[in-house]
């Protein structure tokens, strides 16, 4: 299999009005949660690290948690929901291992509600299992995570289950 390929978030005002309009629910990946392993990567004298929540589908698209955090930079760290757009049609080229481009975005919780775009390129190993790399820009850094990624059935991850530091 090939890649995978989703976009997630940058700042974009108008971003919700591109995605209008009812997206077909594949029933198949309906009852599945997207995992992603939480990462990091290397800042000036620092370290930053991603952390994505269970991410369920509805709709098309897979909704959920996420947190960013910069050490030592602490007034750098932001959470908030992550929505990542993916059809029906994406998923079945991704299960044939094609490169699949898919777009969403991450708004920040609290007054702010930030809005930006990531990048993701996911290399599947099976049709459950892959490597992921998410880009995007935070601020004027250019922020890349290398992480992995699996399917679970909603019973496999736990109801409710989110990783250390995100609160539903």
């Amino acid at each position: 299999m090939k890649r995978i390929t989703l976009l997630l978030a940058l700042l974009a005002a108008g971003w919700s009005c591109a995605f209008a309009g009812p997206v077909s629910t594949n029933s198949a990946a309906a009852d599945r949660v997207l995992l992603i392993d939480r990462s990091s990567m290397p800042v000036t004298a620092g370290k930053a690290t991603l952390t994505v929540g269970p991410l369920e589908r509805t709709d098309g698209v897979y909704r959920g948690d996420y947190k960013f955090t910069v050490f030592p930079w602490i007034q750098s760290n932001e959470k908030g929901t992550l929505a990542i757009f993916v059809s029906d049609k994406s998923l079945a080229e991704a299960a044939r291992g094609m490169v699949v481009t898919n777009s969403g975005m991450a708004t920040t919780s609290g007054n702010s509600g930030v809005r930006r775009l990531i990048v993701a390129i996911a290399t599947p190993i099976d049709k459950d299992h892959g490597t992921l790399k998410l880009t995007f820009m935070a601020g004027k850094w250019k922020m890349v995570f290398m992480t992995a990624y699996h399917l679970a059935s909603n019973s496999t991850a736990l109801p409710g289950a989110q990783p250390a530091g995100i609160k539903p």
